[in-house]
């Protein structure tokens, strides 16, 4: 059960991020996982409003043993498994006569939403994929108890805080994104800086026979000793063969007093 702390809470639906193969996108929602007072089962609430304000609900209990379990609620399904994987990841089959069903795949996400997969075959016998995305809940909103309850809107302060959440999600993915892109440009700019530097060190290093001027290009070799020269002649001027080991890059020097290969 210790595993399972993280999804022991109830969630809101985020309607529009989720996609839908099977089921009609539902116009808002609610996801609740509590533990019983033994500690040793967990019970799951699912409440949804359709896009007509029909209000319908799914309830279960389980025992997270991985273990093949006969379901005690009526309905399609006879027997049921289900397993906290680890912290983040918890699944829950429904099987008929030992013939599987329907998958549901609990996740949590890196930015603490709760992601619910429903992976099945429809009756036409083509797989289907529902996914749906929560946040845990600030409010429990009052929807019916079964398919036949009365028809429940969203209070006024859910939508608010839904709304308040969208916004807020938004901004900061965007005000997030504005500081990678800076932290990126920054580490373009000192590695060009660190290169500048290794390239300076170098040609100071190398053997200079006249006075550099600034934005004046030059050119670098490696002699045969290892030693490198920093020269004003360019290595197509010197004929066919050049008295060097190798050439090693064209260079000019900054305002700065530093060096860049150009």
């Amino acid at each position: 059960m210790v595993q399972a702390y993280n999804f022991l809470a109830s969630w809101q639906l985020f309607p529009e991020k989720g996609s839908y193969e099977k089921s009609q996108r539902p116009k808002s929602g609610t996801y609740r996982i509590e533990a019983t007072e033994t500690k040793k089962e967990l019970s799951i609430f699912h409440n949804w409003v359709s896009l007509e304000n029909q209000a319908f609900s799914s309830v279960y209990t389980l025992v997270a043993d991985g273990q093949l379990q006969t379901l005690s609620e009526e309905g399609e399904a006879d027997q049921i498994r289900a397993e906290v994987i680890d912290g983040i990841t918890f699944e829950v089959c429904f099987y008929k006569k030992t013939e599987q069903l329907l998958r549901i795949l609990h996740e949590i996400m890196p930015n603490g939403y709760l992601r619910v997969t429903r992976q099945g075959t429809n009756n036409d016998g083509k797989d289907f994929n529902d996914v749906e995305f929560y946040h845990k809940q600030l409010s429990v909103l009052p929807y019916a108890a079964s398919v036949s309850g009365a028809l429940i809107k969203p209070t006024e302060e859910g939508v608010i805080k839904h709304k308040a959440l969208v916004a807020m999600e938004e901004q900061t993915n965007m005000q997030l994104d504005q500081i990678r892109k800076q932290i990126e440009l920054l580490a373009l700019q000192a590695q060009e800086i660190q290169q500048r530097k290794d390239l300076s060190l170098k040609i100071y290093e190398a053997k200079l026979s006249f006075s550099p001027n600034i934005g004046q290009h030059y050119y670098l070799y490696e002699k045969k000793d290892g030693q490198h020269l920093l020269s004003l002649v360019a290595p197509n001027e010197w004929g066919a063969s050049l008295p060097f080991k190798r050439f090693v890059a064209a260079v000019q020097l900054l305002a700065d007093h530093t060096w860049k290969e150009c």
